[in-house]
């Protein structure tokens, strides 16, 4: 028997403090002592496949989600009240409708959700940001761990909640099983300075990248054809994406939040240089009950670093408060 066979989680976040749980180096190990036998399902799809699926956990869920649709719908400008209109066009989604609307605040701070993050990653979640869509993205794969990360890496994930069923016309949502084993493409792997740089689109430069590995590691995308209520919460590397809708007419009501862990540094990666210590920090507040969520590392305080001068390297952490 391994000499690391039967370790806790507890005794696993000693070692490895700086690794969300579910992606721990020993997690095959783990016993999840504490753990549901659900929430252990849960535990180990994340880990073998980077995402998992559940039923939200909110007995008012379908009340909320049609008082969404009431209150939010009008705010796009599609014809959504016409069952033979293109849904396509027009604003497609709502960013943090949390600020005014008391459902998608409920949903992003749900209590067992938070609970359930927090055991599966070993740090206390919070929500930071909602997106809510009447119909698909049609997104192109992509990666979070571009768009939010943290600093020890992994601390992020989302959680996309059908507010329908979706069907396979409606360009559901899509994921790349097992991506978010692979690496983390950073703007030094792929020769892109990204502090102070423009871009149209946050993901574009790294696109090329990531169909690369698909290739190589012979993955495709994979549907999710959710009933409504459904979750899936995914990892902050897995790729993700929204499919090609081929019925225009469709809806395919969703909200997705974002999530961030205690006691991290949260920052932009596409607009960072890590290796410099050219961080595009973000200034965060908790939706749970909008406590500031200040950069730390270690439980220190960090602040922005200043731009490097040429032939040297700033200090990754600049001045600590």
């Amino acid at each position: 028997m391994s000499d690391t066979a039967g370790l806790s989680a507890a005794r696993t976040a000693t070692i490895f403090p700086g690794v969300p749980l579910i992606e721990s180096p020993i997690f095959d190990s783990e016993e999840l002592s504490g753990f549901t036998e659900h929430e252990k399902q849960i535990a180990r799809q994340l880990n073998t496949d980077g995402f998992a699926v559940l039923d939200f956990p909110d007995p008012e869920i379908d009340a909320r989600i049609e008082r969404i649709k009431r209150n939010l719908g009008p705010g796009f400008d599609i014809p959504l009240d016409d069952p033979a209109a293109d849904k396509t066009k027009g604003e497609r989604r709502i960013q943090d409708a949390w600020k005014t609307d008391k459902d998608v605040h409920a949903i992003a701070s749900n209590p067992a959700m938070l609970d359930l993050l927090s055991k599966l990653y070993g740090r206390r979640a919070f929500p930071f940001q909602t997106l809510n869509f009447p119909v698909g993205t049609q997104q192109s794969a992509h990666a979070d761990s571009v768009h939010f990360s943290s600093l020890p890496e992994r601390f992020m994930c989302g959680v996309w909640l059908a507010m329908e069923d979706i069907s396979a016309t409606a360009g559901p949502l899509f994921y790349v099983r097992g991506s978010h084993r692979w690496p983390i493409v950073s703007n030094a792997m792929i020769g892109r300075r990204g502090y102070g740089s423009v871009s149209h689109s946050a993901q574009a430069p790294y696109a090329e990248a990531w169909a690369a590995m698909c290739e190589t590691y012979d993955k495709v995308e994979e549907p999710f054809l959710a009933r409504k209520g459904q979750a899936l919460i995914w990892c902050a590397n897995l790729l993700h994406g929204g499919s090609r809708q081929t019925d225009p007419k469709l809806t395919r009501w969703s909200q997705v939040t974002h999530y961030f862990f205690d006691d991290c540094i949260y920052y932009t990666p596409a607009f960072s240089d890590e290796t410099l210590g050219q961080l595009a920090l973000r200034n965060l507040v908790s939706i749970e009950d909008q406590s500031p969520k200040p950069n730390t590392y270690l439980g220190e305080p960090v602040a922005a670093a200043k731009p490097a001068k040429r032939g040297r390297l700033s200090k990754l952490f600049g001045k600590r408060g």
